[in-house]
């Protein structure tokens, strides 16, 4: 099984990543080393590598399902935001901490920031097993950010949002980037936000069309 999820990993970087103009060593690397299984529910695994957004928390009640960022969208982001090794990273809605694992591959440091307490702990516990032991794993409102760690280099929101808060953009350092999918359905782009002399700007980038997430929907802060 462990042979037959390497060679699925090694697909979806082929097929998936490098013919989507993903190019940056470092990422398509942490991709290609990363097992994806392991941070996915156990009904689930054999779907690991498919190439749309993985379903890792069902819908309950008013609680919204929860998912994993399609592998091209989520690498591509991190293209667009430049990761590199020296960067402090805010991985925001890490979910069950699969997105925290790619980032903590090339950063120096990774905190991964989740709302809901029952993923941050399979997050958490996921990471520790596998020794990701630059990333950590905070428990919070994803608009909110995690100011404890801040000013970050990088931010990354696992989801499509309706805007960007103030909140995260405050959490940029000088030089600091925070890459984004604003929109809804195939209308969706991703976004990159740069701050340069104590102000940020943004260009819109590729479209992107990935499942929501939560606590982004009122209408405040960055709208496009």
């Amino acid at each position: 099984m462990t042979s037959d999820f390497s060679q699925q990993r090694d697909t979806m970087v082929e097929g998936q990543l490098r013919t989507r103009d993903v190019t940056n060593v470092s990422i398509v690397n942490a991709f290609r080393e990363v097992p994806r299984e392991y941070f996915v529910p156990e009904s689930r695994r054999s779907l690991s590598y498919i190439d749309e957004d993985l379903e890792v928390l069902a819908r309950s009640g008013t609680s919204p399902a929860r998912y994993l960022t399609e592998p091209v969208v989520f690498a591509r982001l991190l293209q667009l935001g430049a990761l590199k090794s020296s960067d402090l990273v805010l991985d925001v809605g890490c979910a069950t901490g699969y997105s925290t694992a790619i980032i903590s591959r090339v950063a120096s440091f990774v905190v991964g920031l989740e709302v809901d307490p029952a993923l941050a702990e399979r997050a958490s516990t996921t990471l520790a097993e596998l020794d990701f032991g630059n990333a950590t794993v905070a428990v919070g409102e994803l608009a909110g950010g995690y100011p404890g760690q801040a000013p970050y280099d990088l931010i990354v929101i696992q989801g499509s949002v309706k805007y960007v808060p103030d909140a995260l953009l405050g959490q940029l350092g000088e030089g600091g980037r925070l890459v984004a999918v604003i929109g809804t359905g195939n209308a969706a782009r991703a976004h990159l936000f740069v701050k340069d002399g104590g102000v940020v700007s943004q260009r819109p980038d590729f479209n992107a069309a990935i499942h929501p997430l939560p606590g982004f929907m009122r209408d405040k802060g960055f709208v496009f």
